[in-house]
């Protein structure tokens, strides 16, 4: 069985959709606090339809408890923009623990230090590439009234206001990519 730990997931949304996921296929679910919502609000249980119920999630009190609970032999893949290696490039086996970060920020940069070797990335395309409209997110001030939808981009990830990356992954969306390759390495049925 998988894990997947979400740090200081923001979005409830997407906190559900993933809990639908690891249902789905089995996995556990690791929440790290803070937490930006309530586990009883609204649309985490709307986006986890009835299978929230049946989810297998523990919530720990910090990065330190989640250690402290995975044990001392835990295999780690942290999933961040800042890395060399690609998910696919990894070897993935029962028990891992796929570790990924908030909405706004990602991982924090001490966290990926400590663990550099367990860092990989999905690979994405650079904006120009990826979206005709980059320019125009990346002009502030030029949207009018719009200053809001420069802290977020079409798929409602939020931007780094300093660079304006724009085309990065749902974190669902993410979650499924690395999960789905983990799963079809340890042969899961209907993957062969």
């Amino acid at each position: 069985m998988f894990n997947i730990v979400l740090v200081a997931p923001e979005i409830p949304a997407n906190t559900g959709n993933i809990g639908r996921t690891c249902v789905v296929t089995g996995t556990r679910l690791h929440l790290v606090e803070p937490l930006g919502f309530s586990l009883d609000e609204r649309s985490l249980r709307r986006a986890g339809l009835a299978y929230w119920e049946s989810l297998d999630v523990t919530v720990h009190e910090s990065w330190d408890a989640l250690l402290d609970a995975a044990g001392a032999g835990a295999r780690l893949h942290l999933l961040t923009k800042k890395a060399r290696r690609t998910y696919a490039e990894a070897t993935y086996r029962d028990g891992d623990y796929l570790v990924f970060g908030c909405e706004s920020v990602g991982l924090p940069e001490e966290l990926l230090a400590a663990h550099a070797r367990c860092c990989e990335r999905i690979p994405m395309l650079a904006d120009a590439s990826s979206l005709d409209n980059a320019s125009s997110w990346a002009a502030p001030g030029e949207r009018g009234g719009h200053a809001a939808l420069l802290a977020q981009d079409v798929c409602g990830n939020f931007v780094n206001p300093e660079d304006y990356r724009i085309s990065a992954l749902n974190l669902s969306n993410a979650v499924a990519i690395v999960l789905y390759e983990a799963l079809r390495q340890t042969g899961f049925p209907g993957m062969e």
